[in-house]
């Protein structure tokens, strides 16, 4: 079963995050609190959103997706990255995932989105094989750029006044 998740899922949430980033070979780096994501999640401005899936039989928590809106000047249209998603190791093959992303598509036709997009790691060969076999082009003449820590505080300290 796939639905949306609710405030008494952060604490699942955050658990689910933690075990994918391990699986991204990065613990380090997920450091979100309950308290930031419940309040991304369904503060008064939701930041982003989120789906779980859960086992039909058991009713446990198997898996959950993390999305939020852009806009393409292109398009001119809104669409949906998706932020995370994970399947927990017992549960994969069962379909979750890809009741997942079909939820998430759904979400898309319904508001009228044009794209749906993720980024998925390039040693992560599982994961590009599922996305392939569910119609998803790799967009290999794209990279992705990124500014944080001392570079974004460096970026930002010469930003005109005003």
């Amino acid at each position: 079963m796939i639905r949306a998740a609710t405030v008494n899922d952060v604490a699942e949430i955050r658990a689910m995050i933690r075990e994918l980033a391990e699986y991204e070979r990065a613990p380090e780096q997920a450091r979100a609190t309950e308290e930031q994501l419940r309040e991304a999640l369904f503060g008064e401005r939701p930041a982003a959103f989120a789906l779980i899936a859960e086992d039909d039989g058991t009713g446990e928590t198997v898996g959950y997706a993390v999305w939020f809106q852009h806009y393409s000047t292109w398009t001119g249209t809104g669409g949906m990255h998706l932020e995370d998603l994970y399947v927990r190791p017992h549960a994969r093959s069962g379909g979750h995932g890809k009741a997942l992303l079909a939820s998430l598509a759904a979400i898309c036709e319904r508001s009228g989105y044009e794209r749906f997009e993720w980024w998925v790691l390039a040693w992560n060969e599982p994961a590009i094989g599922f996305y392939k076999s569910l119609g998803a082009e790799l967009l290999e003449e794209w990279t992705v750029c990124r500014v944080s820590g001392d570079a974004l505080r460096a970026l930002a300290a010469q930003a005109p006044a005003g």
